[in-house]
């Protein structure tokens, strides 16, 4: 009934292996990867023929993570899983980021891939797994792909790379000084297509040595896989990539004059519409069937691509006027909004970031629902890209996918700077609202997020900057690297290498390889170039702000954070919550108390954070014998004055120990709920508090310093 194919290597501490022939049989292609205990289902399907008219490559990629996986029932109200999470998301585009390049150019079928994750451990990280699921779907399906590609985690710890480090290990990095690295990288046999990472201040050699480890470790995996195709794979799909040489040698005859004219124009709006007409006067000139063709569009870009690269190849200047190793022009400002906490307003030629950060209290921290177990960051980045910011009339909804992933590279570029939790208690969001876009408006957040969180009074441990670096490589060899990319070399261009970091080292690395010819000479070079560039823009936003400021926004609330031996965590909350509830109301303040006793108190009024202080202290000390305190009066007997002094904590006055001279009866000089000054003398044999008033001017609670006596005559 079924055909199993199945295949197992070694690879490193854990043992991968792939499978096919058993699930998903209707599938075009159909593995199970597992690594350890962890499994990951791919299923490839793609559209036997194309769409009319369709000229763009419609591959989507799904990567789900089911709660079962990990033995857990979904939260909320329906119990089921929705939509996807950041995570997945992220996964998402991590699968599609390598083997979209990989597909025969010209291929234009619809293609679906699906990943599920069946089974997690906990140990091993169901991502790499999926994209080796993919890939090996993918090879075997018989769709035209140039693969396979293989994909391995990289650790850095006390000096050493890492393979594939486990889940734990690359949770919240930043409270791990051991681990100063997770990188992702994908590959072929031959080239690194894509890479992504989070880091702590490497030094260039030691991201570029990352990389490399990371595709000779994956090779093995290449080799599996060519081996498992070569039982299992099905007839390769019968497609031509379509001949379009004499409709672009038309194409470049009507146009290319004015083209190359549009393209000589610096100014980007200026640009595009001088681009767009060309577009439109070669239109003019083509006869029916050319305009209905579908690769009209493929030859407008091959038009495009070819004077714009080759312009850059020859020695000449890029589009904009400058040459290969210049960043435009930057602009840093901050505290430009008056009512938030931070803000920044970051621009770069005609890149503009305006970045808002809000301080928020525990209250605020994210919650994060994982399938490895629940954990909460105080650390937030959310990215938003409107059409106005590139001069579009289009979607304008929630985050989707490419804000999602530009907000998560900021965010790890970030993560090396921040402060420590218990340094600064603070729950951090960051808003990077892009108000104009041409090329990497995700290394302007970083710019503008380091800024707006330094003027946020954030105590960075030192600003961040970021640049995008372009390739252009030639079929004969030639190749220039390009600083501070514009959005037509991102798009015509052969890379996107985003390098952030500061002035000590990297603490982002994201690549995207558009071709398979990437080598160490080339990576080198570019991180040789972003540093140059890094260190000129770090010394723009210096202009603006250097360090954090020392005073907090007059809208910001403040935070005082107090430790208090966990048992008495009870006596602070109270029954249901009771104590903690009048706390709040009392003194106005938010408290927030975690299970290792530690308190957070956060107001914006300074008397209200005093105010919740004192009544916790009163709760959790101890009174001390010796020490002065206020108190009331709660209830007179005949031998002397209960007194609550301390919190809850009552102690009687004996009627001797109220006044220099003999009492009848406490009344004489007291009442119910006047409020005096007692000294605590010490404890009785049963744990009572004995206390004194005589000794203490009730007026200014000083002690009275005792009389001395006069020496007797002789």
């Amino acid at each position: 009934m079924f055909n199993i194919t199945k295949k197992s290597i070694q690879w490193g501490e854990e043992t991968l292996t792939l499978e096919t022939g058993k699930v998903a049989r209707q599938a075009d292609g159909s593995v199970i990867a597992t690594l350890g205990e962890t499994s990951v289902m791919a299923n490839v399907t793609f559209a036997k023929e194309a769409k009319p008219g369709q000229d763009f490559f419609p591959l989507t990629v799904h990567y789900q993570e089911k709660y079962y996986a990990a033995g857990k029932v979904p939260g909320g109200f329906f119990k089921r899983e929705g939509r996807p999470t950041e995570k997945e998301i992220l996964t998402s585009r991590l699968i599609d980021r390598p083997i979209r390049p990989l597909f025969v150019p010209g291929f234009k079928h619809e293609v679906l891939v699906i990943c599920t994750v069946l089974s997690h451990d906990l140990v091993n990280d169901p991502d790499i797994v999926a994209m080796i699921a993919a890939s090996a779907a993918l090879t075997i399906s018989g769709v035209p792909f140039m693969g396979p590609i293989a994909a391995a985690r990289v650790g850095f710890a006390n000096g050493e790379y890492v393979l594939n480090p486990e889940v734990a290990d690359m949770d919240n990095l930043r409270a791990n000084p051991e681990q100063r690295l997770d990188l992702v990288v994908a590959g072929t046999r031959d080239a690194v297509m894509m890479v992504e990472s989070e880091a702590y201040e490497l030094s260039e050699e030691e991201m570029l040595g990352a990389v490399v480890f990371g595709h000779k470790a994956m090779q093995p995996v290449i080799d599996m896989i060519i081996g498992f195709a070569e039982e299992c794979a099905k007839e390769p799909f019968d497609f031509t990539p379509p001949d379009y040489a004499a409709l672009y040698a038309r194409v470049k005859e009507l146009g290319e004059t004015q083209m190359r004219a549009a393209f000589a124009i610096r100014d980007k709006q200026e640009r595009v519409n001088a681009i767009s007409a060309a577009r439109e006067a070669i239109r003019a000139g083509l006869t029916e069937d050319e305009l209905a063709d579908p690769n009209l569009g493929s030859a407008f870009k091959k038009l495009e691509s070819g004077i714009l690269r080759g312009d850059i190849i020859t020695g000449g200047a890029r589009i904009d006027g400058r040459d290969t190793t210049t960043v435009r022009p930057i602009v840093s400002e901050v505290g430009i909004l008056p009512r938030t906490h931070g803000s920044a307003l970051f621009t770069r030629g005609e890149t503009q970031g305006l970045v808002i950060t809000t301080l928020g209290t525990g209250d605020d921290e994210q919650i994060i629902d994982a399938l490895h177990g629940n954990f909460r960051s105080n650390f937030l980045l959310h990215y938003n890209f409107p059409p106005y910011s590139v001069g579009e009339v289009g979607r304008f909804g929630p985050p989707g996918r490419r804000e999602i992933g530009h907000g998560k590279l900021a965010w790890r570029a970030l993560q090396a700077v921040l402060p420590a939790p218990t340094d600064f208690p603070y729950t951090i969001r960051v808003v990077s609202e892009i108000t104009e876009s041409n090329g990497s408006s995700s290394m302007a957040t970083v710019c503008g997020s380091s800024l707006s969180m330094m003027d946020a009074g954030v105590p960075l441990k030192a600003p961040v900057a970021g640049v995008a670096m372009g390739l252009i490589l030639e079929d004969d060899g030639k190749w220039a690297v390009l600083t501070d990319i514009l959005g037509d070399e991102d798009h015509l261009g052969d890379m996107d290498f985003k390098v952030a970091g500061t002035a000590q080292g990297i603490t982002s690395l994201q690549m995207d390889i558009k071709v398979a010819g990437i080598t160490p000479e080339i990576m080198s070079q570019a991180l040789a170039q972003a540093r140059d560039g890094r260190m000129h823009i770090l010394g723009e936003m210096s202009k603006a702000l250097s360090e954090g400021r020392t005073e907090f926004s007059a809208h910001a609330p403040r935070i005082e954070t107090m430790q208090i031996p966990t048992d008495k965590i009870r006596e602070v909350i109270g029954s249901g919550g009771k104590v903690i509830r009048e706390i709040v109301e009392v003194s106005g303040a938010k408290v927030d108390i975690n299970d290792d006793g530690i308190i957070k108190i956060a107001s914006a009024n300074g008397d209200s954070i005093k105010k919740a202080y004192e009544m916790i202290h009163s709760i959790v000390a101890e009174p001390e014998e010796g020490k002065i305190y206020t108190g009331k009066v709660v209830k007179l007997v005949d031998f002397g004055a209960f007194v609550n002094f301390f919190g809850k904590r009552d102690g009687l006055v004996h009627v001797s120990q109220i006044a220099n001279k003999r009492l009848n009866h406490p009344n004489e000089m007291l009442k119910e709920g006047q409020e005096v000054k007692v000294k605590l003398l010490g404890f009785d044999d049963r744990g009572k508090v004995r206390l004194g008033m005589k000794m203490v001017d009730q007026e200014t609670g000083e002690e009275i310093a005792p009389e001395k006596k006069e020496p007797a005559e002789g």
